[in-house]
Order: structure tokens, then C-alpha cells, then sequence
């Protein structure tokens, strides 16, 4: 870490950098869906190798970029919770526990937001890294189209298991789901910063930016 008279570096440039491209990619995809589905895809794209590099870094990265220096047990959220209530609560240069907690709950969602949306476009449009996984087998039926006929019933086909695949409904709920509860985390998260910014008397969401916070 590195300290000026009153500040001192806190959020290294893979965190600083990661957390705007995901925000700015995941609503990109959230706005675009149907509309623009290859925008959407590669957004979404985007999303899922950030957030990949992130649980790496998590491991890897700086000191306030670990894991380890965020992530707390259930009990000491409550305390900390506790003592936000009685307005004795710890100032943490890094991630408090209640945003450590955030942040995992956050990593999670979009984590399955993108798998679900991998799986979607996999069942849909049979593309994407997951097309081989999702791939349905060929049934007994299909298998005895005379040749002459193979090429109409395989068009009528596809149409009638896209329509009757029951993976497509379920991808896409869950899909959805997951991706209107990350919007909520994030609308939490950010009420949750500026609430932190005024306790503390500091800007986080600039710090986001600059990487310094305040120093004790």
C-alpha cells in the first residue's frame, strides 16, 4: 500500500478497472436482451471472463483484494451489524463485512446470471461454450426419417424441440430471476456505500475510481 500525508492506496487497477467494466457490461446486457442479442451476448460475455479474472485475483490479487481480507463469518456480520446500530462501528481501509458480504452475494448472482444466460443461448440457438453440453440426443423417431425426407423433417424438427424443450423455460427463469436480484444487490450496494461515505466521512465511490481512501 502506499500512503500520502492523508490517504493512503487502497484498490489496485484490476480491481478499480474490473468493477466498472462489469458494472458498465452487465447493464448493457440487462437493457439489451431480445433487441440486440449479439450485443447482449458479448456483454455478457465480458461479464463472465471479469468475473472469472475476479475470483482468481480474489486469491492472487493485493492485500484488500483477497478473500481473505473481506470475507467474514455470519457472526461477525452480526457484530459488525451490531455495532453499526449502537454507531460504534469499525472503519475498514478495505471492504467491511457487511460489504465483503455484498460483494460475494454480487460475484454469485452474476456468476449464475451468466450461466444461465450461456445455457439460454445453448438451448436457443444451440451457440455459445455450453452448445455441446446442452446438445439434445437424436431420439429413436428421428433416427427413421427416410432420407428423401430428412432435410424437411429436420427443419420441422428443430422448430418443434425448440418449442417443446422444457430446458428453454427453465434457463430462462432462472436466468431472469438472477439477473433482476443482482439489479436489487446493486441498488443495496450502492445505498450501502453512500451510507458507509457518510458515516466515515469518505467518498467511496470515488475511491472506486482513485484507489485511495482515507488513512486512520
Amino acid at each position: 500500500m502506499t500512503r500520502t500525508e492523508n490517504t493512503i492506496k487502497v484498490w489496485d487497477p484490476v480491481v478499480r478497472i474490473g468493477h466498472w467494466v462489469v458494472v458498465l457490461a452487465f447493464f448493457v446486457a440487462y437493457f439489451t436482451e431480445d433487441d440486440f442479442m449479439q450485443l447482449h451476448v458479448w456483454a455478457g460475455y465480458v461479464v463472465g471472463a471479469v468475473v472469472c479474472f475476479r475470483l482468481i485475483w480474489g486469491f492472487i490479487g493485493s492485500e484488500h483484494a483477497r478473500f481473505a481480507d473481506f470475507v467474514r463469518s455470519p457472526a461477525g456480520i452480526l457484530r459488525y451489524l451490531r455495532d453499526l446500530k449502537n454507531k460504534t462501528g469499525k472503519h475498514y481501509l478495505g471492504h467491511n463485512p457487511l460489504g465483503g458480504a455484498m460483494i460475494l452475494a454480487l460475484l454469485l448472482c452474476v456468476a449464475v446470471t451468466v450461466y444461465s444466460g450461456l445455457a439460454l443461448y445453448a438451448v436457443e440457438e444451440n451457440a455459445g461454450p455450453l452448445a455441446a453440453l446442452m446438445a439434445r440426443t437424436t431420439s429413436p423417431a428421428e433416427l427413421s426419417v427416410p432420407h428423401e425426407n430428412a432435410a424437411a423433417s429436420e427443419a420441422t424438427g428443430k422448430k418443434k424441440r425448440k418449442a417443446e424443450d422444457p430446458r428453454e423455460e427453465f434457463w430462462e427463469e432462472i436466468h431472469e430471476v438472477f439477473a433482476n436480484v443482482t439489479v436489487a444487490l446493486v441498488v443495496l450496494h450502492v445505498l450501502g456505500g453512500l451510507l458507509s461515505s457518510y458515516m466515515y466521512r469518505e467518498n467511496l465511490i470515488k475511491s472506486m475510481i482513485t484507489g485511495t481512501k482515507r488513512a486512520d
